[in-house]
């Protein structure tokens, strides 16, 4: 651990609660292929809402724990500008941008305890990078809830219990390593000293049932728990999807809205999302019907509040905010034969890139020719060619230290033995 904390007195300054910046270094993996999760009680649209972001028909049964063992798929990432490369370049292969989503089981309370299937169901959290927590907000007798009531706040407050209980088994077991380290090597002390006071600090949070991620943590902190600590469940970033009643969603009222972004507040933040997943069902039934589907897109009969915006689908909305809380990005490769997105985690340099690709691209790499987005369509008047571009300077070359910025470009040059250039 003495490197974890080498490295993290040369980062310098906060990390700005570990996951609510970009600046600093950041909580859990780094990496192109994160995954996430949709979490919450049983019967809160969890399933429903996984098959109509994946269009997949996993189970969606009204009694708990229909879902046992987790679904997994992707669903594409939505971009204009992906369109319009593909609109222009019409190539025979188009793969956008995916998110990859698992619809995990419902929790319930005691389930890091063993109650219910929660120790599995924790597990499932546990392998996924971020998480899509789903709110019930809508009252439906014929939708049984797991506590007999709806109650956003006390189905939260359950839901942060459980993860805070399991995370802090995690750094009780963490605290008794660094104490095992410091007895086996004296020198090491004063460095697991740093350590357990970090974890400390993180057992206050986790006994008030506050997620690691709300508190303000130094560069130092963050690279220490995530050495320390790296499973621990409070750490992912989390979206709140609130699913309320069609009736609410299309009057953009209900009663628990306040209180629900307060409770968010208070416990980490996060972006909420209000939501309809009855309504959204109502839509993609209507895919076909191009008037009925604008009839429906009218408030089907329920009255729109005056200056409301129009009434659309917030799936799309959902998913892109999925795969920015990762801090995910792609850029381009634009030809003939294809037009692709490529993830890569923000702040990765130009060689990591290439390495997405192939990991001769980066083994070899001797540098990238880049033009942003923006550049290439506002000066290749409509042709596929980066002949204007290149004219006007926008068409450059960069090295081993070029940041890559979301929606490059990107054409790479390499040279590794017995590998030819690309």
């Amino acid at each position: 651990m003495a490197a974890i904390v080498e490295k993290a007195a040369a980062a310098g300054g906060p990390a700005k609660g570990g996951n609510k910046g970009i600046d600093g270094p950041r909580f859990g993996r780094v990496k192109a292929n994160l995954k996430m999760g949709i979490l919450g009680l049983p019967n809160v649209g969890k399933s429903s809402l996984f098959n109509l972001l994946t269009k997949q028909a996993a189970d969606a049964e009204n009694y708990p724990f229909c879902t046992i063992e987790p679904n997994e798929a992707r669903c594409q990432v939505p971009d204009q500008r992906f369109e319009w490369l593909c609109d222009l370049w019409t190539p025979p292969s188009k793969i956008p941008a995916y998110l990859q989503i698992t619809d995990i089981a419902g929790l319930i309370r005691g389930a890091s305890e063993g109650a219910g299937l929660g120790n599995a169901f924790l597990s499932h959290i546990a392998a996924v990078d971020g998480l899509f927590h789903v709110v019930r907000a809508f009252e439906n007798p014929e939708v049984v809830h797991v506590d007999e009531s709806v109650d956003p706040i006390r189905d939260m407050n359950t839901i942060v219990h459980e993860l805070c209980a399991k995370d802090i088994k995690y750094v009780e077991k963490a605290i008794n390593n660094c104490e095992l380290e410091s007895k086996k090597d004296p020198k090491k002390k004063i460095i697991q000293d740093k350590i357990v006071v970090t974890l400390q600090k993180c057992m206050t949070l986790l006994n008030e049932d506050k997620p690691l991620r709300a508190g303000e943590w130094e560069n130092s902190e963050v690279f220490q728990i995530n050495d320390a600590i790296p499973q621990a469940l409070t750490l992912k970033p989390m979206v709140y999807l609130v699913n309320l009643d069609s009736r609410s969603f299309i009057r953009k009222a209900n009663k628990w809205l306040v209180a629900i972004n307060t409770w968010v507040k208070e416990h980490g933040g996060g972006q909420i999302i209000p939501m309809s997943v009855d309504w959204e069902q109502e839509l993609y039934g209507l895919r076909d019907s191009p008037d009925a589907e604008a009839e429906f897109l009218k408030g089907g009969g329920i009255p729109v509040p005056p200056n409301a915006p129009p009434l659309k689908s917030v799936l799309a909305r959902c998913v892109k905010v999925g795969y920015n809380v990762l801090n995910l990005k792609y850029f381009f490769t634009a030809g003939d034969k294809e037009v692709r997105c490529w993830t890569y985690p923000h702040g990765a340099l130009a060689p990591e890139c290439a390495g997405v690709i192939h990991s001769d691209f980066e083994r070899g790499f001797i540098k990238a020719e880049v033009c942003s987005y923006d550049d290439f369509k506002n000066l290749c008047e409509g042709k596929k060619s980066m002949a204007g571009p290149k004219a006007a300077g926008k068409y450059r070359q960069e090295g081993k230290n070029y940041e890559v910025v979301d929606g490059d470009i990107i054409h790479f040059m390499f040279n590794v033995a017995g590998a030819k250039k690309k």
